[in-house]
């Protein structure tokens, strides 16, 4: 069975301004996500799950179905604020989805097989692709999942701070655990971060996650029972969120299995903020020129 490719597209992209996740970046209008599909239909995957707001479905489906039909199986779901809660009763004013954990237990119902997830608004680039293939087809299991890990010098804006998830990695390459670092700067050849906690400074060769993981389909039941005991804690928080490193840190602590770090030397782009979309368009048309992208992707 070919694994899938699950993109969320459902946050509220309040930094950027905008719906950034249909922004054209290619010649022929092609979105961040487009290339994202493209790679992964090329590196072998059966089917791709968007995880979208239900009030604009209809405007995405109708951008993303005719370029697909046929090239690869396409399946959406929404991201209901009382999705998954089991009966809790969550505060009447919470207007912040419960994060990307919680987006990706909404695709449970229609993913059975081992799949990846990654962000509607990050560009990978095909070597992350190829690798999670790899490990999806054949080492993927219940006890086994895996983040392509990225260099944090590759993932930063020059626009703002950035938010990510420092992996701690032992010596065989696994994730001993993350850490969701906040309000991450370059600062005079070094990067700073601000968020109370320590090292105050990180080296530019940390490994982070992009959010580009691999699992097998357990992880749902694991993450459903995980999502309770965070709305326990947390839930009647205004915008507390359930990340997926929450989950895969739980994971290792809980000695359910191992989450093995698949390092890549894809170049990363992302968009965070407005005035880094110039620059993600820049390093698109450069992998056009250098032939890596046909410069029409879907005809």
């Amino acid at each position: 069975m070919k694994p899938s490719l699950l993109i969320l597209a459902a946050g509220m992209a309040s930094r950027y301004g905008g719906m950034k996740q249909i922004e054209a970046f290619g010649p022929e209008g092609e979105t961040i996500m487009d290339y994202s599909i493209y790679d992964a239909i090329r590196a072998g995957f059966g089917k791709v799950v968007f995880v979208i707001r239900e009030d604009f479905a209809e405007q995405f489906k109708a951008i993303f179905e005719p370029k697909l039909k046929g090239k690869i199986q396409t399946e959406y779901v929404y991201q209901h604020l009382d999705a998954h809660l089991d009966g809790y009763q969550r505060r009447e004013d919470r207007a912040k989805p419960w994060g990307t954990a919680h987006a990706v237990l909404c695709a449970a119902d229609v993913i059975n097989e081992p799949f990846a997830v990654i962000n509607a608004d990050d560009f990978y680039g095909q070597d992350a692709f190829v690798k999670a293939y790899a490990f999806l087809t054949g080492a993927c299991n219940e006890q086994h999942y895996s983040i392509i890990g990225y260099q944090l010098k590759q993932t930063l804006s020059d626009y703002g701070t950035v938010n990510r998830g420092v992996c701690t990695v032992n010596e065989k390459g696994d994730l001993v655990g993350v850490t969701e670092r906040l309000n991450i700067a370059k600062n005079d050849g070094s990067v700073g971060c601000d968020d109370g906690l320590e090292p105050v400074e990180l080296s530019e060769d940390t490994i982070v996650s992009m959010n580009f993981w691999c699992f097998a389909p357990s992880v749902f039941e694991y993450s459903s029972k995980l999502f309770q005991q965070f709305l326990a804690e947390r839930g009647q928080e205004e915008k507390s969120e359930f990340f997926i490193p929450i989950v895969a840190d739980q994971f290792i602590r809980d000695g359910e299995g191992r989450v093995e770090v698949i390092p890549t030397s894809a170049i990363w782009f992302g968009v965070t903020y407005k005035n880094d979309a110039p620059a993600v368009k820049a390093g698109i048309d450069k992998l056009l020129a250098t032939g890596e992208y046909p410069s029409s992707l879907w005809h």
